[in-house]
């Protein structure tokens, strides 16, 4: 369904393990805005109704509903360069 890199992993299960962050929250994967000028939505959150929730690779992920048939197939990044560090979401 949706698939991370090491270097994704390893940062999302770092950020999971900082003390700032409450319990019960999950990485939200999901899209922003819509038609030809969506992007891809990732963020920390509680599941809602709306959601469905996924353990996957020991990462606990909730994806809304009406946003599963365009996540379905991602591979999440995690990349450091001169500009910067963050995550990169790609449709493979």
């Amino acid at each position: 369904m949706i698939v991370f890199t090491p270097e994704a992993k390893k940062e999302i299960l770092r950020t999971f393990s900082s003390p700032g962050i409450p319990d019960g929250y999950a990485l939200r994967v999901g899209m922003k805005g819509g038609a030809c000028s969506g992007s891809y939505l990732l963020g920390l959150d509680k599941a809602s109704v709306h959601d469905e929730v996924y353990e996957i690779e020991g990462v606990v992920v909730v994806i809304d509903r009406r946003h599963l048939m365009y996540v379905i197939g991602t591979k999440i990044d995690y990349t450091q360069t001169d500009a910067g560090a963050g995550f990169v979401i790609m449709k493979e």
